[in-house]
Order: C-alpha cells, then sequence, then structure tokens
C-alpha cells in the first residue's frame, strides 16, 4: 500500500538508482530530484560507499543495542554532536525513528516536565493552521489540516491553531511589522483563550512547508519566544524538514537569533541513507524530571539504533568536509532570483521560500484567484504529474493550503543544476497555464 496516496495507481513510478542529485528508474530514464526525496536527500545519492563502509564498521562491531537503560558509543557520541550544534550549545537528545515520532515524543516529554513541576493542567498547545506536523495521533490533533484527522476521531491534545505568517494575499502582508503584530496578537488571544495556565507549548515550523514554504516576519520568533516565557509555556520549532542544511543552516531556528525549548528533527539527520530523528530538548526541559526522580515513560526499540547512529555521523563529517551549508548560503540568492523570473507567467502567484527550500503558488488568473476544487484536482494530480515525469523533474505538487508547486532541491546542487530546474519548471508552468485556459474556454 502506498503512503498518502490513493491507492488504484496504475502508472507507478519506480526507481532503483540514484547518483549525485540524479534518481533513475526502472527503464533507465533519468529524472532530477528536485524534492531531495521528500526532504529527506540533502547530500544526495553519491556516497553510498562512504556510508556503508560507515555501517559495515559499525555492524562489525555491535550491530544492535536498545538505549533503554544502556547505551552504545555511535549514540553517545552522535548525541554530543547534536546536543553541540543545536541553538543554545548544550541541548539533551532522545532518539526516535522518524518525525511524527519526533513530535509525539516532544509532548510526552512535555507533559512529564510540567508534571514533574506540579503543574499538571498544562496539557493544551497552540499550533499553526494548515501546518503539518505528524501523522501519529498526537503529532495528528498539532496538524492543522483538518481532512486528515477528522475521521479519526476526536484528538487526544487540545490544540488552539492559528493563523499561519503568509504574507501572500494578508490585508496588512505588505506591512511587515503590522502583519507580525497581528499575528502575535492572534497567538496571545489564543493563550488567554485557552487558558494562560494550562497551556504547554507552542509549536511551529521556522518555514511552514504546508502551504508552501511560509516564511515568518521579521521579530514573529522573539515574539513567540516572548509570549511562552510570559506565559510559562515551552516553546519547540518543528524542524523535521528544515533542519540540517536545508536553509542554509544547521537548523533554521538560528536564523531567527532565538533558542526554543525543543527542536523535532529527522530527515536531513542521516540524508535518508538509514532511518532516524530525535528530539533535543533544553537541559530546563529534562530537569524537573532528574530532580524529582521520575522515569521519562517513552520508550523506542530501534532508537537511536547503532546502524543509524553511525551514518548520521558520517552525515554531518560529509557536510563540513564538503561545505554544503556553504553551497546553500552562496546559491540562495540566485536560486531566490531565477525563481523569482516565474512571476511573470499568468499562473504564478508568489514565489517564497528560503535557502534551497522554496514554493511557487499557483493560481487562476492576474487577479490570484484560486482554483476551484475541480481545476485544482485537474491541475495538480492530472496534468502537472504527467508533464513533471515528461520533462524528467521531481517536484511536490501540493492543496493543503493553496495550490503550490515545491521544490528543495540536494544541497550538492551547482547553479547550472538549479538554472536547469528553474528552466523546467517555467516549461511545465507556462503550458499549465495554456492547458487551464483551454479547458476553462
Amino acid at each position: 500500500m502506498m503512503h498518502f496516496a490513493r491507492q488504484d495507481i496504475d502508472d507507478l513510478l519506480v526507481l532503483e538508482r540514484g547518483e549525485g542529485p540524479y534518481v533513475f528508474d526502472t527503464t533507465g530514464k533519468r529524472y532530477i530530484d528536485a524534492l531531495s526525496s521528500l526532504f529527506c536527500a540533502q547530500i544526495g545519492y553519491s556516497y553510498g560507499e562512504e556510508m556503508a563502509a560507515a555501517v559495515s564498521d559499525q555492524l562489525a562491531r555491535l550491530p544492535f543495542n536498545t538505549n533503554w537503560a544502556t547505551a552504545h558509543p555511535a549514540s553517545i557520541e552522535l548525541a554530543e554532536r547534536l546536543g553541540a550544534l543545536a541553538p543554545g550549545g548544550e541541548a539533551r537528545v532522545f532518539f526516535t525513528n522518524g518525525g511524527s515520532e519526533s513530535v509525539e515524543v516532544a509532548w510526552k516529554l512535555i507533559r512529564e516536565h510540567f508534571v514533574a513541576r506540579g503543574e499538571p493542567r498544562r496539557a493544551k498547545v497552540i499550533a499553526r493552521d494548515v501546518a503539518y506536523h505528524g501523522v501519529t495521533l498526537g503529532a495528528l490533533a498539532m496538524t492543522g489540516v483538518a481532512r486528515f484527522k477528522d475521521d479519526f476521531g476526536p484528538a487526544p491534545i487540545d490544540v488552539w491553531h492559528v493563523s499561519t505568517t503568509n504574507a501572500f494575499r494578508a490585508p496588512d502582508g505588505d506591512d511587515p511589522k503590522a502583519f507580525c503584530d497581528r499575528l502575535l496578537n492572534e497567538v496571545e488571544e489564543a493563550i488567554l483563550d485557552a487558558g494562560p495556565d494550562q497551556v504547554a507549548l507552542i509549536i511551529a515550523e521556522p518555514v511552514q512547508n504546508a502551504g508552501g514554504c511560509i516564511v515568518a516576519p521579521p521579530g514573529y520568533w522573539p515574539g513567540l519566544r516572548s509570549l511562552a516565557d510570559r506565559y510559562g509555556a515551552l516553546l519547540m520549532a518543528d524542524e523535521v524538514i528544515t533542519g540540517f542544511g536545508r536553509i542554509g543552516e544547521w537548523f533554521a531556528i538560528s536564523r531567527e537569533g532565538v533558542v526554543p525549548d525543543l527542536i523535532s528533527v529527522a530527515k536531513g539527520l542521516t540524508s535518508a541513507y538509514a532511518p532516524m530523528g530525535a528530539v533535543l530538548a533544553q537541559p530546563h526541559v529534562v530537569e524537573p524530571l532528574i530532580a524529582a526522580g521520575r522515569t521519562f515513560r517513552h520508550g523506542i526499540t530501534f532508537g537511536g539504533h547503532p546502524l543509524s547512529a553511525a551514518v548520521a555521523l558520517k552525515n554531518i563529517e560529509i557536510f563540513e568536509r564538503d561545505g554544503l551549508l556553504d553551497n546553500v548560503r552562496t546559491l540562495q540568492g540566485h536560486l531566490h532570483q531565477r525563481l523569482d523570473t516565474l512571476r511573470s507567467l499568468p499562473i504564478v502567484g508568489d514565489v517564497r521560500g528560503a535557502g534551497f527550500f522554496w514554493a511557487v503558488e499557483l493560481v487562476k488568473d492576474d487577479r490570484n484567484t484560486r482554483f476551484a476544487p475541480a481545476e485544482r484536482d485537474r491541475l495538480l494530480r492530472d496534468y502537472l504529474p504527467r508533464r513533471l515525469r515528461d520533462v524528467g523533474l521531481i517536484a511536490r505538487l501540493d492543496d493543503r493550503g493553496d495550490s503550490v508547486f515545491h521544490i528543495a532541491p540536494p544541497l550538492i546542487s551547482d547553479r547550472a543544476l538549479l538554472d536547469e530546474i528553474v528552466d523546467l519548471m517555467a516549461t511545465v508552468l507556462t503550458g499549465s497555464g495554456e492547458h487551464m485556459r483551454l479547458r476553462a474556454a
């Protein structure tokens, strides 16, 4: 059964080989992976031999050990590296197998934190509309996409959803300060409505994926930090997508000048050469459990698996050795500039994002009219997937908010490859506009 897909696919794309930023299907056709295999393959597909050597060495010494009251050197070393790289420089690390699991673990740690502090009433969350935080039931409660969760019964967590930071179409979107002030006022009103002594967490992505690479206005994250401190809540940056170089930093939140209490990661932690996730918590989040002698009532058999830890350590080594963060910092302006040229196309309403993480919002006309549901389905589920496959480009077409076209190239991409990606986007989007106008006529 396919993940997050209709189960009647009759022309399935099957990929069997990768090289650099490219993947190849079973017929030998080459595609540019402009999505990094769902925001995961930060270093592309040419480091298999290095990773295999790291894995072979680990498997020869210790193929497996849990982190249940024991440990192994690979997970200890990785925890030390991650803790030092995180904002604040001393985070505690709990390992998981992926992103949803990381958000779930973070919530249980937050509840343990407040119970240990004698504040068990703190059991509510402030999250953002349209935001995606995972599919396990706790993470799903925080997810702001109704159609993903409404059929699964009442949410186990009380969550107040506030507006996204999408300035496109916002009445005050052209005034960053007014826009930011309004958004922060809405967050504060949600806290007051939920009960200031009952809110445990404010969670957000530094750049929100669902809805199309939505960036925050200047001052937004310092404002969230201030609100969390004022009302006694914890602040969490969900960096499952934005972490590990996607925005040109180890953690995208570093650009915002704040230290969150918790960070969730996965995907780029291993560049998807093995499954792994983690929760990074500032020491003060864990200290109440230690002081009270409490057990953290959560465990994952394969969390911190030696093989995955070895891969993550090699991934960090490759990042540093090959200058991948510098590559993103150097080329992000060029990518932004090239993508902005797509605004001349009638079907393009907005271009937004940061680093190597961008989205183009697709619109019906020069008035930025949204596509009707039937039109959107025709465009995103019929025409565009076929055209992308024809031209050999892998990207993401999403309608969890408005109609958007995502790209997130591997961090190894050079200027020529980024240019080729944008040129192919221009080709398919020009054809898309013509196709939709013809259908409308």
